[in-house]
């Protein structure tokens, strides 16, 4: 936490205008992804940022208007990712192959913290909800069409979108040194596998 505080004032005595939405925005996610929800709160941020409460308060109308924001940008850039990341058009085993292995293979620590703070937050919070519902939405439509293109019916390509993203996001929680590469290896062949 203390080198994330540190970054944060490093980047705010590096600026050279006043600070934006989207920088305080920046920052409590940030914030989510080390210290959870009850942490983005206003004085600390402005303190983490060396600005004063004000600047928040020019930006955003509370706090519930900040966690909003955040929600929003999130939401947004999970859509953004996946749209990217299962286009329509080209090779879909091409096209899943790559998407089990930016999950994993490649380790975003804060991604995944802001991902589990912001499903946390969803189970009592609406927006929060709202956003999950979306962007979980858009993920399993976008792999479960990549799954008909290889040939599965409808049906069958949703069901393996879901347990695509479930394995996805369930083996990003294992530990590494429990979870055998091989086996990794033969999951992922299984889940990803055109009909025969």
């Amino acid at each position: 936490m203390a080198r994330r505080k540190n970054a944060l004032a490093e980047a705010a005595s590096s600026r050279t205008g006043p600070l934006d939405a989207a920088a305080w925005v920046s920052a409590a996610l940030d914030v989510l992804a080390t210290d959870g929800i009850d942490a983005v709160r206003v004085e600390p941020l402005a303190k983490t940022l060396h600005v004063t409460k004000g600047s928040f308060y020019w930006h955003f109308a509370d706090r519930r208007a900040l966690i909003d924001a955040m929600l929003q940008q999130w939401a947004n850039g999970r859509i953004a990712a996946i749209r990217d990341q299962a286009p329509r058009d080209g090779d879909p085993a091409r096209a899943l192959r790559a998407l089990a292995d930016l999950y994993t293979r490649r380790s975003n620590t804060r991604g995944l913290a802001i991902e589990l703070a912001i499903r946390a937050l969803a189970r009592n919070d609406d927006a929060a909800a709202r956003a999950v519902q979306s962007v979980d939405a858009e993920r399993l439509q976008r792999v479960a069409t990549l799954f008909e293109q290889l040939g599965w019916q409808p049906r069958e390509a949703g069901a393996r979108a879901v347990m695509v993203y479930a394995y996805l996001f369930g083996q990003s929680l294992l530990d590494p040194k429990s979870v055998r590469s091989a086996d990794t290896t033969l999951a992922l062949d299984a889940l990803l596998a055109p009909p025969r």
